[in-house]
């Protein structure tokens, strides 16, 4: 394989047509031709602009070797100059660099420029930010994090480990976002699949991969998310599977989540029917520490929750029966539950009120079933 010519010029030679070129030999002359890079750094150009045409054990030996290399040089101008303006097909080997130039230690300002502009002006690819994301403010990493999210699920989970490395490295020298596991949370919980035109499978699968990591994403981490999210108006999409998410993980947080429950009937849950599948699942999941819950609905809306989730009833009658908690409930309660006879005609009894969804638009929308089971599956 011929790397340089005899006036000296730089070329990758038969390395771009010898399909069949061996990968010692290939070795061979990468080493050569990166022993010249580190004297003349604008040699590494020739590199970048013969990798999508070289043979596979080109392509091996380059990637071997180039750590050493970009090591030995940095960000030199020439190479920040490459990074700026990336050949064709040399996507994976910028990846490569970027990774190896920000690997443990904090990118220089001129590299985080570079790869900003680079983003902004040519590559829109949200993957080649996530060299950089460990060095990124809160400002900064909120406007992006959507495509973030949008990206392929492991390339998503290196991102979610930058700006978590960069929370760690708070402290010390390093100046990393300010993004805490609270606001990553919250962060994904505000993006909406419609306006963002991101899956919702894209959606749900971040809120697991931050689930996974238990020593980052704690209970008490858990319990601040859900406070804030319960507040919002209108109610994230993923709330009730978030909740049920954090009590699986954190059975110790059913105290709180009772809590969240009884806001949630303060904020007549029911309307946004979503929402309210998943508050009857959790309901359910969390029998009897929901019962009260339950008994705090609305006579029409508990009516509701049977016909949903006919398995509630025998319990929560039986809760219900208990004379202290008897004497405490409205007589509609009591009709609904069948712990006393319905006085009003058959003819007069009270109509439940269909189930509507007010969006973040204010209209009113109605619901498939399909579609709450998506949110909560």
């Amino acid at each position: 394989m011929t790397v340089v010519n005899a006036s000296g010029k730089d070329r990758l030679g038969s390395a771009q047509s010898a399909l069949n070129v061996s990968f010692a030999e290939a070795l061979r002359c990468v080493q050569l031709y990166f022993a010249l890079c580190t004297k003349k750094h604008a040699l590494l150009q020739q590199i970048f602009s013969a990798y999508k045409k070289a043979p596979k054990a080109a392509k091996q030996a380059v990637q071997r070797q180039i750590p050493i290399l970009i090591r030995t040089i940095r960000s030199s101008p020439e190479l920040l100059c490459i990074i700026s303006n990336p050949p064709e097909g040399s996507e994976n080997l910028l990846m490569q660099v970027l990774q190896i130039l920000t690997d443990g230690t904090c990118a220089p300002p001129e590299l985080i420029t570079t790869v900003k502009r680079l983003y902004e002006t040519k590559l829109k690819d949200a993957g080649v930010l996530i060299p950089i994301l460990s060095s990124l403010t809160k400002d900064e990493v909120l406007p992006i994090f959507p495509k973030l999210v949008d990206l392929p699920l492991e390339k998503f989970q290196a991102a979610l480990a930058r700006i978590l490395q960069g929370l760690l490295a708070q402290g010390s020298a390093h100046t990393g976002p300010s993004l805490t596991p609270a606001e990553v949370l919250i962060a994904i919980h505000g993006i909406d699949p419609e306006r963002d035109g991101i899956q919702l499978k894209k959606i749900t699968d971040a809120c697991s991969t931050c689930f996974e990591q238990r020593a980052v994403f704690t209970q008490p981490v858990l319990a601040k998310v859900l406070n804030q999210l319960v507040e919002q108006t209108p109610l994230p999409l993923l709330f009730m599977r978030t909740v049920i998410q954090a009590i699986g993980a954190f059975p110790a947080l059913v105290d709180f989540v009772m809590e969240i429950l009884s806001r949630l009937v303060n904020k007549q849950i029911w309307r946004l029917p979503k929402l309210w599948v998943g508050f009857l699942k959790c309901a359910y999941q969390t029998k009897p520490h929901s019962f009260h819950v339950l008994l705090q609905l609305p006579a029409a809306q508990l009516e509701n929750a049977f016909n949903k989730n006919p398995a509630l009833r025998v319990p929560l009658v039986a809760h219900a029966s208990q004379p202290n908690i008897r004497s405490s409930l409205p007589r509609s309660t009591l009709v609904v539950l069948g712990l006393v006879q319905d006085a009003q005609p058959a003819n007069s009894a009270p109509q439940i009120p269909p189930l509507t969804d007010v969006g973040s638009s204010g209209q009113i929308a109605t619901e498939t079933q399909a579609s709450e089971s998506a949110v909560l599956s």
